[in-house]
């Protein structure tokens, strides 16, 4: 019989190393592309669009305003329901924006691995691992501990603006100050505040019967992202919906 030992230093490596080679691990991309379709429904891909041809698109789960050229079954999403509310209540922060943040970083895939070094369903990088004491970055409990943990310090940093906290998540909280505490001017930096920010507001809070719902929308690099809110807003324009 092999000794527990023996099996993490020969064995293990090799097994990972065929789940790997099987897809079961997909490498997170860095570089993302948007565009609007035929119907004018946002698109997300990891591959440049190719002029004047069409490419194949999926609904994203719990996100109806969006697709993606990457299927991600529903039923992905659903194993980590549990793990971001209770760690999105914990720290205080929306759930939607956590569950926007796991599938553009690893497609709610656990062994994601990118170019830069960043592992697992939240995409930790080395410095955030060893900050939170994670463990094992693939494991979905630290992991996720560790990125909800992690966007709550960046809105506090931020004073809860969840745009910044989501460059800083992306390219650094040094490159959100580099300039002038605003997100950075890299293309994909911009992609993935917008792309997060689209899935994270296609839900619709759920008031009470009776009560309005008040939807406002912002500007972000030239595009308009609807919010809702069953709060009516102190400033600025917005639309009354009735529940």
């Amino acid at each position: 019989m092999l000794s527990r030992s023996l099996f993490a230093r020969r064995i293990a490596p090799r097994l990972l190393g065929v789940l790997l080679a099987l897809g079961w691990a997909a490498t997170a991309q860095a570089q993302i592309y948007s565009w609007r379709d035929a119907n004018g429904t946002l698109v997300l891909s990891n591959r440049r669009p190719a002029a004047g041809g069409e490419m194949k698109t999926f609904e994203v789960p719990k996100a109806p305003a969006v697709r993606a050229t990457r299927y991600v079954a529903a039923n992905r999403i659903n194993v980590y329901d549990d793990l971001i509310d209770e760690h999105s209540r914990l720290q205080g922060v929306r759930p939607d924006l956590v569950r926007a943040v796991m599938q553009v970083e690893s497609g709610f895939n656990p062994y994601a691995r990118s170019p830069k070094g960043a592992l697992g369903l939240m995409q930790l990088m080395p410095g955030t691992i060893h900050h939170f004491g994670v463990r094992n970055p693939f494991d979905p409990t630290e992991n996720v501990r560790a990125g909800v943990a992690y966007l709550r310090e960046l809105l506090d940093r931020y004073e809860n603006d969840e745009e910044l906290a989501l460059a800083a998540y992306n390219a650094g909280p040094g490159a959100v100050d580099k300039h002038g505490r605003s997100i950075p001017p890299y293309r994909e930096t911009k992609n993935y505040v917008w792309k997060i920010n689209a899935m994270a507001s296609a839900r619709r809070p759920i008031a009470a019967p009776g009560k309005s719902v008040y939807k406002t929308t912002d500007t972000i690099d030239g595009r308009e992202v609807p919010r809702y809110t069953d709060r009516r807003p102190a400033t600025g324009s917005y639309e009354t919906i009735k529940n």
